[in-house]
């Protein structure tokens, strides 16, 4: 839209951030406008359209704002920019470049680059002259951080264009014209490194193919094995303040099989964040041996933006890992939390006098989740390669009820339920994931089903379906004993309980600060739960309650030694030879 032909309007109402602008001409739903305030723009979004009227939320404070004030519309939606050097960024939910801003806070009305214009990359081309190529089909690359980052025809552009002229091989800036196309019509198009793409569409248009379901590998055993994720697929993490959710993130994003990590941090603004920023440039990445931020992208909001901008930062990352999903990369998206987000919808909604909906908040709470978690997935592209966005979100339950209309929305939308327990976390069980409350509806899927028989094991989904009823029936028999007391039920029930802390204490638990027990390869996982599952499944005699309890105490600390040790090593096979002669000491 040219500049003379863009709407204007003035600002008619004010509440808060959000403001009601008298148009004179056409908006669309989403679209962006500056409001001018003296000497600076704020830039906002238009999210409400009744008549001359539109409703707009501001990204900025409004403070001083007054009826009255010259606004302009862009004539397209709120965009991130595309290209080479995105990698190991911090941006805002703007995709401002933390790392540009001069002082502690971001000066009202101003917005930094997020590419850096001046640097040279090294451009080699993939394409030729006379290829005919389509939106997303890769032209050349670029090495970013040791990742191949390709350089694609732009997602916006439709139908079949023909490359009149490309580059060779060398020296580039992203704003260098690396090629030349046509159209059908002979009309040329100049295309350089960087593109953009709103943020509230999804980039790509991909064929439909029957999925091949893997298991992304996180090496966390209390999701691997009990309730694994697939690549691609969704999960979500809810858990009352102080359960572990962003050690557990920090975990995930070491050590799982992805290429590219995006941490989406919507609205907190304490120590989770601070964590972030501070913990991962110095965390060594197993996969490469450098740092973990080099394949890293930071969205985080900053302490004085509206709440408005929890709302675009989970747009804004979920957009740029569709992007280097389009590369034919793994990329594995965490947001911390996704309450932060639906609190910004609430405000919003609220402030639109909408009808209200469970807490206040939107009626279409549900749709939206489910909407965004759909942008995660497997796709196969143009050339038959594969790329994927791995999606897990955080919920932060208010008081820790996991009945609330977040927790109860997402759960709607996600395939795995990790359920954080406060009684898991207060008696220093970590990871706190409920072994009972959480689930992967991916095991119920034949294809994860084969997929797990060829590639791990052909009784492990038997054996994982043994391990989650031990936990039950532990349970059951805790109940029963504190309710009855020791020496008030029968020695089996002392026996079940110990079997399902056995599982408790070797698999489920796990230390992050050992570099060892901290990841756990699927085939020692299917080694040592098999192992575990053999003493379960064998009886023993006891005297007394309390023998239960020494016996498998002992057993439980030879697990753990073998836990803590380099897997079928010789000190693994002494501290195992050492378990089976406390085990034949106490069989049946």
């Amino acid at each position: 839209m040219e500049k003379e032909n863009r709407t204007t309007g003035k600002v008619v109402g004010i509440v808060a951030n959000l403001v009601m602008v008298e148009v004179n001409g056409p908006v669309s739903q989403n679209e962006i406008c500056f409001i001018t305030l003296k000497q600076e723009s704020l830039m906002a979004e238009v999210i409400k359209i009744m008549g001359k009227i539109a409703y707009v939320q501001v990204f900025e404070s409004t403070r001083g704002l007054m009826p009255g004030s010259k606004v302009e519309f862009q004539g397209h939606m709120l965009e991130v920019t595309l290209g080479p050097g995105i990698l190991s960024r911090n941006y805002d939910g703007l995709q401002n470049d933390l790392d540009k801003m001069e002082g502690i806070f971001l000066k009202r009305g101003e917005y930094t680059d997020p590419l850096n214009r001046e640097k040279k990359w090294s451009f080699k081309p993939l394409a030729k002259v006379g290829d005919e190529v389509k939106a997303g089909d890769w032209l050349g690359e670029v090495n970013e951080n040791d990742q191949p980052h390709k350089i694609m025809l732009p997602f916006k552009m439709k139908g079949t264009y023909t490359i009149k002229k490309i580059v060779d091989e060398g020296e580039y800036t992203v704003d260098h014209q690396i090629a030349v196309v046509t159209n059908g019509d002979g009309t040329e198009t100049n295309l350089t490194m960087v593109q953009k793409w709103p943020v509230k569409v999804a980039i790509g248009d991909y064929r439909e193919k029957p999925r091949p379901f893997k298991l992304l590998e996180t090496g966390v055993r209390c999701m691997d094995t009990l309730n694994p994720i697939t690549e691609g697929g969704t999960g979500f993490i809810p858990g009352p303040f102080g359960t572990g959710k962003t050690v557990l993130q920090h975990a995930i994003s070491k050590q799982a099989e992805a290429d590219i990590v995006i941490i989406a941090a919507c609205g907190e603004r304490a120590n989770e964040v601070v964590e972030v920023f501070t913990e991962f440039p110095e965390l060594e990445d197993p996969r490469t041996g450098k740092k973990l931020i080099e394949r890293t992208i930071i969205i985080a909001n900053t302490s004085n933006m509206p709440v408005a901008a929890r709302e675009a930062s989970v747009y804004t990352a979920m957009t740029i890992g569709e992007y280097y999903r389009a590369m034919g990369l793994k990329v594995l998206l965490m947001a911390d939390s996704t309450s932060r987000w639906a609190q910004a919808l609430r405000e919003m909604s609220n402030r639109l006098e909408e009808l209200p909906g469970p807490d206040a908040f939107p009626m279409d709470l549900s749709a939206v989740i489910s909407n965004f978690y759909s942008r995660a997935g497997y796709v196969f592209l143009n050339n038959g390669k594969t790329g994927s966005i791995t999606f897990i979100g955080t919920v932060s339950p208010a008081g820790g009820n996991l009945k609330e209309p977040v927790t109860e929305s997402t759960r709607k939308a996600a395939r795995c339920f990790y359920g954080l327990s406060q009684a898991r976390a207060d008696s220093k069980r970590y990871p706190a994931i409920d072994p009972i409350d959480s689930y992967s509806k991916y095991l119920e899927y034949p294809e994860v089903q084969d997929y797990l028989l060829k590639n791990v094991g052909e009784d492990w989904l038997t054996d994982v379906l043994k391990a989650k009823d031990v936990l039950l029936r532990g349970k059951e028999a805790m109940e029963q004993i504190n309710i009855l007391g020791d020496d008030g039920v029968p020695m089996a029930f002392h026996e079940t309980f110990w079997k399902s802390e056995l599982i408790d204490f070797v698999i489920l638990q796990q230390d992050a600060f050992d570099n060892i027990d901290a990841s756990t390869p699927m085939k020692r996982q299917q080694y040592m739960l098999s192992k575990i599952l053999s003493v379960v499944e064998s009886k023993f005699a006891f005297g007394h309650f309390e023998d239960v309890s020494t016996f498998f105490k002992e057993v439980i600390n030879e697990f753990k030694q073998m836990n803590y040790t380099e897997f079928d090593t010789e000190d693994f096979r002494k501290h195992e030879q050492t378990l089976e002669e406390i085990l034949n000491k106490r069989a049946n």
